[in-house]
């Protein structure tokens, strides 16, 4: 697998940013120039309850970036899946399936915010029997055939038009959680780049007879490319800290551990390495210093960033980058 830049959205819009209309439409319109321009593929994320608006129903986004696109892989990374119906969730990524022609994978998460869980009247000590249910009746019930839930029998539909079903991968940053997605999915999608962990998955993969297929998680989660960084990280800075807070805090509560901690400091955030803002030139040497099998990931609305800003970065990527790194 060779390296890829792609695009993410979450569409957090706290108060202090633009209002959130302004953002979808932003996110449609960026997705429709990134996938003319041959972005590798778009990942859509979702969490529930979040103040900040923080996408709730990655699906409904996923279907519209379908619509807006033609040949980008889409994902959605994570579906939170002990949350959501396996049902429901199969017949909504199946009309994704149909929208995109085919162009739709999907990430399943454990899902740790224990806000979320209780939002649903669930609790979160019974996730992983949740999980472990719940991804054999999703995977099933995508491919068209009979799938038996809880006493009933029946087809889902439409039928997929990706065979035998949209790709399904497990995304996660535990050993339990790279066993789980060589059991029971078609890929992992880690959230470290721990080669510990890369290693338990591959050696399950092995042990089952599959062959694996890794998403390398190596490289900052945030690239901006820009001719001054220093003065664009003044203004991306609010937004830097506000995304790197929140997951900080849900990560607090649950007591796992995902790599965002509470910072209250702009320049020890951007010292932190998750961020970078970078000028043309030092992106093209961050692409090539990635791993071959690694992500150059933009984040172009992150923490709420204004459009205007965003569109700077991805033209600016566009014009100078991407022509040095990846041809005409």
């Amino acid at each position: 697998m060779s390296k890829r830049w792609i695009v993410r959205y979450d569409m957090r819009a706290p108060a202090f940013g633009p209002p959130a209309p302004a953002l979808y439409r932003a996110a449609l319109e960026q997705c429709a120039w990134a996938d003319a321009r041959g972005v590798d593929s778009i990942t859509i994320s979702e969490h529930h309850g979040s103040a900040d608006g923080y996408l709730p129903s990655a699906l409904v986004l996923a279907a519209a970036v379908a619509a807006r696109t033609e040949r980008t892989r889409i994902r959605v990374g994570a579906l939170i899946l002990p949350l959501l119906d396996p049902i429901r969730a199969a017949e909504d990524t199946l009309i994704v399936d149909q929208i995109s022609n085919g162009r739709v994978e999907v990430a399943i998460g454990l899902g740790y915010v224990p806000a979320e869980f209780a939002m649903l009247g669930l609790d979160m000590a019974d996730r992983v029997a949740l999980i472990e249910e719940k991804i054999p009746v999703y995977t099933a019930a995508l491919t068209g055939e009979p799938v038996t839930y809880r006493g009933a029998t029946f087809r889902v539909t439409p039928a997929p038009v990706q065979q035998p079903r949209p790709p399904v991968l497990v995304g996660g940053g535990a050993a339990a959680t790279a066993r789980r997605a060589a059991r029971l999915a078609d890929g992992f999608m880690a959230m470290t780049p721990e080669p510990a962990i890369r290693q338990v998955y591959e050696d399950e993969c092995a042990r089952l007879g599959k062959t694996p297929r890794y998403d390398n998680p190596s490289g900052p989660l945030f690239v901006h490319v820009a001719n001054d960084p220093d003065a664009a990280w003044a203004r991306i800075a609010p937004h830097a800290l506000h995304e790197m807070n929140e997951y900080g805090r849900w990560a607090a509560e649950s007591g796992t551990e995902t790599g965002f901690v509470p910072m209250t400091d702009a320049d020890a955030l951007r010292a932190y390495g998750m961020h970078a803002v970078v000028t043309p030139e030092a992106c093209i040497e961050l692409w090539r210093s990635l791993p071959d099998d690694a992500n150059l990931i933009f984040h172009p609305l992150m923490g709420g960033l204004s459009p205007e800003l965003a569109w700077e970065s991805l033209e600016l990527f566009d014009s100078v980058v991407r022509p040095a790194v990846l041809g005409a």
